[in-house]
């Protein structure tokens, strides 16, 4: 029937339709088992960026029964099969045939039981591309065939113990959260994983079989909060911290409210109470400018520097040799924190939260009103830049979702308009995919194995951690990373090189004055040598650099650019050039006042590891398309995603809104301790917490267990008083055996600290795949001359390619010298650079300043 142009909805259809066609990942085919989220929230990914996607569901619906399938599942077709018959699996294994790639999330070798063997299947078929994401590593001899539910890997994993130093200065530890950091973080190490391994793919003619365990993503995820330095300098504790350490010292109790831990706040890392009685959250220390611009914007610089107040022009020489003892930007001591602060809460007081939002932003200082995640939902901003879409679902209606969380600015527009989820017959999914002409293989090379990136050089221009991450994560397949750095530290080195020990590690490190004639031109030699330039940064400051669309092409029109910002989408929104970093978002999206519990008590959740780490592997996501992209059409494209893309992802068991939505009542507060009696904390006779993680549907099994008798006939409101005096009369290790026995979820809320001490090994060159689902690695060589401990990148299993292991991170600026020379540049004309400033070969006499 030809298309009437008249009618607005077939035109609308028709105009949507050639949009994905433009999406890079159109043309592949993907089946997806996956049930909860991660498993399916990766096919989604794919499916946002053009891949055809058949979903398949147990006859009787999905395991998770929640509105937030509607997302997960959208532009996917839904198909009902019975895994446990034998029509079943044919009907599985014939769509499988049609497929590039295979997703999955269940126990290890329950797929394999069932008769849906990927080893086989790939033994067959090379070119398939099949990926896993279990709970537990599979060679995780002890927890591998744990029902594994995001509760019990976070408990399991630290997270529960490393949520707030608010909590553990207040007694309130463990603490409950709700957001899926597990699944997230491994949706977003999958996701990429599989379409680096999609763009491998169409230069080798071979696939791979990836393995993601969410325990490990999740301890990816966490690598800022995990990481151990010996002797580390007192300078980078912050007063939280230290108070910590008194108490536990002098064997004080951890009572203490949230007002006073709200006082060991660095000035320029806390909430302020507006003129509207709304919190506006402030994160603007460790950087050399941002503090001065805000005491500037707040009327405060002049009167206190006229009292003391300095900024050290050189932070990385030793705190002895200062001129002062505080240097604002860098430390500040007590008595100077507390004056700042209690003048800066005046001035706050006569600005509503967002007019501050307004000038601090057109200010370029990072900072963000507290809203709950439903106003972030409805959020103008967020509406404008595409961060939140509508779709009509067939069950739900009109139904508000989040948008993308990776896109190419040329095929942007698609991810906005996807289509709601299908059901449809066995035989019209295959009828969808049959039609799709199937790709033909490169020819293949000899049985060697890989890096999925080796030979693609790429240039980092990242701060902070997001940025920086995603080249590191790239650097494990093979990537060659030159990071340039400005020739003079932005950043004190409590937030540049401690950060640094994680993300420098493999990477080459110059110093350069970019806005230096001489700089300049080590710039651009850079870019033109690369094949893909990555930057965190918001569009104005990429117009400046030259790097916007006609820049980079003026340059090097065959290099991939990748741009990663705190509240960009695919359009552009009043707020887009605000500056922030993770704890900006965590208040600007729902996630401190959730955590927090009410709109009075904020609080950051799990910082640096509930959006940062994901925002690196997000931009990796980017990359890995515009690769693909690039291999098949030859086009250089330019990857987007935002941390506040990625926000909605950590949230979405919660994140959507329609007509008649129940009130978004998900568990939030410091008292919080689960969902309900079947998933919550108790507290053990041993003294350690335990987290319980059944289903209404486990409860004749759980009331057989032993010591919980009688459980069955508990009334419903009953049950939590039932099972606390229960739990609480053996130790945590009898019932996690007796749980474990019956099939049950539970785990022993575990501490980061004693999971590393427990998982931690010499540094020996290898990756940690071998060593389960928790490995961390202690380098006592490490170049800072100190012993640090990491937890290894480990989280990516692969059965075909690479993947290498890093060396350790080197003093910045180690490079200069050695980069320049491959530039091209004579000793002489390095030696001119140097003087001049416009390079250097480091930032101080120490590795780690004391």
């Amino acid at each position: 029937m030809r298309d009437d142009p008249s009618n607005p909805s077939r035109a609308t259809g028709k105009v949507i339709a050639t949009r994905r066609s433009n999406l890079p990942l159109f043309g592949v085919k993907v089946v997806d088992f996956g049930q909860y989220i991660a498993g399916p929230a990766v096919a989604m990914i794919l499916a946002d960026l053009g891949a055809t996607v058949v979903h398949i569901d147990p006859p009787s619906g999905p395991l998770w029964d929640s509105p937030a399938n509607a997302t997960l599942n959208r532009n996917k077709l839904i198909v009902p099969i019975d895994l446990k018959t034998e029509e079943g699996v044919s009907q599985a294994q014939t769509l499988i045939g049609e497929a590039d790639i295979v997703v999955e999330n269940f126990r290890p070798e329950v797929l394999s039981a069932l008769g849906i063997d990927f080893t086989a299947l790939r033994r067959l078929r090379p070119d398939l591309i099949t990926v896993s994401i279990p709970g537990f590593a599979s060679n995780d001899q002890l927890r591998r065939e744990w029902r594994a539910f995001e509760a019990v890997i976070a408990a399991s994993s630290g997270v529960f113990t490393a949520t707030s130093l608010n909590r553990v200065l207040a007694g309130v530890n463990p603490s409950f959260s709700p957001l899926p950091l597990a699944s997230a973080h491994g949706t977003m190490l999958a996701v990429s994983a599989t379409v680096l391994a999609l763009q491998a793919r169409e230069r080798t003619g071979i696939g791979d079989h990836i393995e993601v365990p969410l325990a490990c993503a999740l301890m990816e995820g966490l690598a800022y909060n995990s990481i151990s330095i010996d002797d580390c300098p007192v300078r980078y504790k912050s007063q939280r911290e230290r108070e910590i350490e008194r108490r536990r010292e002098a064997g004080l109790q951890m009572d203490l409210s949230y007002e006073s831990a709200q006082e060991l706040l660095d000035p320029f890392c806390r909430n302020y109470k507006c003129k509207d009685g709304r919190m506006f959250y402030l994160l603007c220390s460790g950087h050399k400018l941002h503090s001065k611009r805000c005491l500037q914007v707040l009327g405060l610089y002049d009167e206190l520097v006229a009292e003391g107040l300095a900024q050290d022009a050189d932070v990385y020489i030793p705190v002895s040799e200062w001129r002062s003892e505080v240097s604002l930007g860098a430390y500040l001591p007590k008595n100077w924190a507390d004056k700042i602060a209690q003048r800066m809460k005046t001035v706050f007081l006569t600005r509503t939260a967002k007019e501050w939002e307004r000038i601090f932003g057109e200010s370029r200082i990072p900072a963000a009103p507290q809203r709950w995640l439903q106003e972030w939902i409805s959020d103008h901003h967020a509406k404008c830049a595409g961060l939140m879409i509508e779709v009509d679902d067939p069950v739900y209606g009109r139904m508000i979702q989040p948008g993308p969380v990776a896109w190419l600015e040329e095929s942007g527009e698609a991810p906005l308009n996807p289509a709601p989820r299908k059901w449809v017959s066995f035989d019209q999914a295959v009828a969808v995919l049959s039609a799709i002409p199937a790709r033909q293989p490169a020819v293949r090379p000899a049985e060697t194995s890989v890096g999925w990136l080796d030979g693609v050089r790429v240039l980092d221009l990242c701060n902070v951690v997001a940025g920086p991450h995603s080249t590191y994560y790239l650097a494990r397949f093979g990537a060659e990373v030159i990071k340039i750095d400005p020739a003079s530290p932005l950043y004190d080195p409590s937030v540049a090189v401690i950060f640094g020990m994680i993300h420098m590690r493999g990477k080459r490190s110059v110093l350069v004055d970019i806005g230096s004639s001489g700089g300049r031109e080590v710039f651009e030699r850079l870019v033109k040598s690369v094949d893909v330039v990555v930057w965190n940064a918001p569009d104005r400051q990429v117009k400046l650099m030259g790097l916007d669309l006609e820049g980079l092409k003026a340059l090097n029109q065959d290099a991939i650019f990748c741009q990663l910002d705190c509240f960009g989408g695919v359009r552009r929104g009043p707020r887009s050039d605000y500056l922030g970093y993770e704890n900006n978002v965590q208040a600007a999206t729902g996630i401190m006042l959730r955590f927090g519990g009410s709109a009075d008590t904020p609080e950051e959740h799990v910082p640096i590891g509930t959006i940062d780490v994901m925002g690196g592997f997000g931009a990796a996501l980017g990359v890995a398309v515009a690769l693909y992209q690039k291999v098949r059409t030859g086009h250089a494209g330019r990857a987007r995603t935002s941390l506040s893309a990625l926000s909605c992802l950590v949230q979405m068991p919660f994140c959507y809104d329609y007509e008649g939505r129940r009130q978004f009542d998900e568990p939030a507060g410091p008292d919080a301790k689960g969902y309900d009696a079947l998933t919550r904390l108790y507290q053990t006779a041993s003294g350690r917490s335990l987290l319980l993680s059944a289903l209404e549907g486990d409860l004749p099994r759980l009331a057989q267990v032993e010591g919980l008798e009688g459980l069955a006939g508990v009334p419903k409101v009953d049950r939590a008083s039932f099972l606390a005096k229960a739990i609480a009369k053996i130790s945590a290790e009898q019932w996690l055996s007796r749980f474990n026995a019956a099939d049950i979820g539970a785990a022993i809320c575990e501490d980061i600290a004693a999971i590393r001490s427990a998982s931690s090994r010499p540094a020996d060159g290898t990756l940690g795949t071998e060593q389960g689902s928790y490995s961390f690695s202690t380098c006592r060589d490490h170049p800072s001359g100190r012993a640090v401990t990491q937890v290894d990148p480990y989280a990516i299993r692969l059965a075909v390619g690479k993947i290498y292991a890093l060396d350790a991170a080197k003093k910045y600026g180690a490079s200069t010298r050695q980069v320049l020379r491959w530039l091209q540049y004579s000793e002489a004309e390095i030696d001119r650079l140097l003087a001049a400033g416009a390079i250097s070969e480091s930032w101080s006499r120490e590795y780690l300043p004391t």
